[in-house]
């Protein structure tokens, strides 16, 4: 532990990581409750809007790696101060009355934010005492994925009453407020080896995960242009080869892969991808049938402020995961403590599956989700950090935020999948037994994640706090 670590300057870092963690979280996620609000507002397709949360998604994943080897090295700070000077142009970008281009510009520049949680671990482990920064890793890893709710009701009032420029302009007073936080407290990076950028597996990267993103967000084209799709998934799957083999091959790789001899990393990330499917899913169809108004059939004809309190279960229960879960895993393990978590997370589903007959089992819902997501968020930290060396912190842990972006990115589109196929033609709002199949098809690969995670971390019981 450095000097600046000690006294008030430990009191001050932690907040201020978790401050900055949870506004790029929230920032990200700001296109998911303003999709509507957006095509209304610039007359476009509901399809089109959806870009302002798929662009933020995919910036997030093809640039999480390139930052989380920056955060491996002495520029970390650096990095941390540009990428929140990025978001914060972005955030401009989305306020000012520009065309729906901009506006999709502003929202690939915040989705960079994403890429922050891994080099903000790395500050974490690198500059707090070994007592706080597990704790404080696992606090940011809950952050990064509960802290998505977190500006859903705000934007959603701000929406209603100011429109949708008033909702991102929110955003972006957020994010210059992180970035002066960051300036003032982050502290440089001991590390004092230069780390090289691998270009090439940039590319490659870039290539491979922006075509999966597209692939799983555009699923129209799977019945519109098929051959398009077979094409596009190729090219990935191709891109994706190569970029392995560079990496085996690079002396500086953009990942290093050998980190995924651990049984420990592949294994939770398998299951944070399977994971991260249900969890997202559940997500978008909760706020989708809260919006749904009554008249067909079901649904609550909730606004988009009232959709989004819906979700504030979800984040207050998800922090309070965040807090309990890291003193109960040197007692149970962190292995043993993802299986219960995806566990919680199919319990979720289900109950929503069961029973949605008034808003509160919605909250409900939401609340054990949170819990889920809150304790598997806090749990995957310990997990993989107990193999890998503090200085590849950031790159180990940007490993795991691609992948759990992937996974969202894939919740979202069997979401939409299951709910467009129970929709008859000529209908605008999918019949209430398709919302019961999606819970369903979500508990299922969620229950997948708790057998990956309770059959390939057998045995891994690993202690609660990386070192």
């Amino acid at each position: 532990m450095t000097a600046d670590a000690d006294g008030r300057g430990e009191r001050l870092l932690v907040p201020a990581l978790v401050f900055v963690g949870v506004v790029v979280a929230a920032v990200g996620s700001l296109g998911a409750p303003l999709i509507t609000s957006v095509a209304t507002t610039f007359d476009v397709s509901l399809s089109s809007a959806q870009w302002t949360l798929t662009l933020a998604l995919l910036t997030g994943a093809v640039t999480t790696p390139l930052l989380g080897r920056l955060g491996s090295g002495p520029y970390r700070r650096a990095a941390i101060l540009v990428t929140l000077a990025v978001v914060s142009v972005g955030g401009v970008l989305t306020a000012l009355p520009l065309s729906f281009a901009w506006l999709l510009l502003g929202r690939a520049a915040q989705g960079v934010g994403l890429a922050l949680t891994s080099m903000l671990m790395g500050v974490a482990r690198d500059h707090l005492s070994s007592s706080r920064s597990g704790s404080t890793i696992a606090l940011l890893s809950v952050a990064s994925t509960a802290g998505v709710g977190v500006g859903y009701p705000m934007s959603g009032f701000l929406t209603d009453h100011g429109g949708i420029r008033a909702a991102y302009g929110f955003g972006a007073a957020l994010t210059v407020m992180a970035l002066v936080v960051a300036l003032k407290v982050i502290p440089p990076s001991p590390q004092k080896r230069s780390t090289g950028i691998d270009v090439p597996g940039a590319l490659l990267l870039a290539v491979a995960l922006s075509l999966v993103l597209i692939l799983v967000s555009e699923t129209a084209l799977w019945t519109s242009h098929p051959w398009a799709v077979g094409t596009l998934a190729t090219v990935a799957v191709v891109s994706a080869g190569m970029w392995v083999r560079v990496e085996l091959e690079s002396s500086a790789p953009l990942v290093d892969l050998r980190l995924l001899r651990h049984r420990a990393v592949v294994g939770a990330n398998g299951a944070m991808f399977l994971g991260g499917i249900g969890m997202y899913l559940l997500l978008t169809i909760v706020t989708r049938f809260a919006q749904t108004p009554a008249g067909a059939g079901y649904g609550f004809g909730l606004d988009a402020f009232a959709a989004g309190l819906v979700l504030v279960p979800f984040s207050v229960f998800g922090f309070l995961a965040g807090k309990l879960v890291p003193r109960a895993l040197r007692r149970v393990g962190s292995a043993h403590a993802l299986t219960f978590s995806a566990l919680v997370v199919v319990g979720a589903l289900a109950l929503f599956a069961g029973t949605r007959t008034s808003v509160l089992e919605l909250c409900a819902a939401m609340a054990v989700l949170g819990f889920g997501v809150g304790s598997f968020s806090a749990a995957l930290p310990a997990v993989v950090l107990s193999v890998v060396p503090s200085e590849e912190t950031s790159s180990a842990m940007s490993i795991t935020q691609v992948v759990r972006s992937v996974g969202f990115a894939f919740g979202s589109a069997i979401g939409g999948l299951v709910l467009g196929t129970g929709t008859s033609a000529g209908s605008i709002f999918p019949s209430e037994g398709a919302y019961t199949s999606a819970a369903w098809v979500g508990a299922a690969v969620t229950a997948a994640a708790a057998v990956v995670s309770a059959t390939v971390l057998r045995g891994r019981a690993v202690a609660g706090h990386p070192t």
